[in-house]
């Protein structure tokens, strides 16, 4: 095998590794967005049930004024 041809399938070598590298990555991120996504959907959840909870709280104290 010459240098030529040992370098050839170095730089393919590492191209391919460069590649399933980036892909890696972008899998990494796209989990992290969709990580982030559910965290969101979730806090909208947590505030609306504790909005809820606060208005039946209140509802609560003010019947317990009127007995």
């Amino acid at each position: 095998m010459s240098t030529i041809e040992f370098l050839r399938g170095e730089v393919e070598r590492l191209n391919s590794e460069l590649a399933q590298a980036s892909q890696e990555k972008v899998q990494a991120a796209e989990y992290g967005l969709a990580v982030l996504e559910e965290k969101q959907t979730l806090q909208a959840q947590y505030d609306e049930l504790e909005t809820n909870y606060e208005s039946q709280k209140h509802e609560l104290e003010c019947l317990k004024e009127v007995r």
